[in-house]
């Protein structure tokens, strides 16, 4: 570990210590955002911080309440419909959680923007990209105006390198379409790019 990422990663831990601030976690499917997520809200917890966790109500893949990671660490949160709801529900807390954020609406931008302004600090983990490797829904502009970015990398399956896109297996045009290893899979940029020309020939 460097100098640098270990004095942010004090920086970070230290919480409201300097008022509210955004942090986003962002990358392609199973690369460990809603695991680092989990990990930053449960060390907020045991420094006896008042949390509060929220999620899309879309996303019952494991769990219709809690938040839960590829690796079965869980954590209990509020599923919302829409992000206006989190800043009713996110009343007097000094920390707020969100999972899967590119499914919200962009009034999370400024609901953020709002707790992060009042002195609450705001976690947030969502794909950065879409399965076409186009910027999903809210997060460029939640990457834009957050204080720290952390992008996190899955492993290519066909070749091991880093990978930071999502290709999906299903044959649908969907935007939105929740699924685990049998609907999506993670590459590397020529990997990903060698799979979108053979989806495109119909290979």
């Amino acid at each position: 570990m460097s100098h640098n990422e270990f004095f942010n990663g004090m920086f970070l831990e230290n919480g409201n210590a300097d008022g509210g601030r955004i942090e986003v976690i962002c990358g392609s499917m199973f690369s460990g955002k809603t695991e680092e997520l989990i990990r930053r809200l449960r060390r907020a917890k045991f420094a006896r911080q008042s949390v509060e966790i929220f999620k899309p109500a879309v996303d019952v893949r494991y769990s219709a309440v809690d938040v839960v990671s590829h690796d079965d660490n869980s954590i209990p949160s509020t599923p919302v419909e829409s992000a206006q709801n989190i800043l009713l529900l996110a009343s007097n807390v000094q920390v707020v959680g969100i999972d899967e954020a590119q499914f919200f609406d962009n009034g999370l931008i400024d609901v953020c923007n709002q707790l992060a302004n009042s002195g609450v600090r705001v976690i947030v983990a969502g794909l950065d990209m879409d399965y076409q490797g186009n910027p999903f829904g809210p997060m460029p502009k939640l990457m834009a105006i957050a204080d720290d970015v952390l992008k996190v990398h899955a492993v290519c399956v066909r070749c091991g390198a880093l990978a930071q896109f999502s290709h999906r297996l299903a044959k649908t045009d969907k935007l939105v379409l929740l699924g685990e290893t049998d609907s999506y899979e993670p590459l590397c940029r020529s990997c990903f790019l060698k799979m979108k020309t053979e989806d495109k020939n119909g290979n």
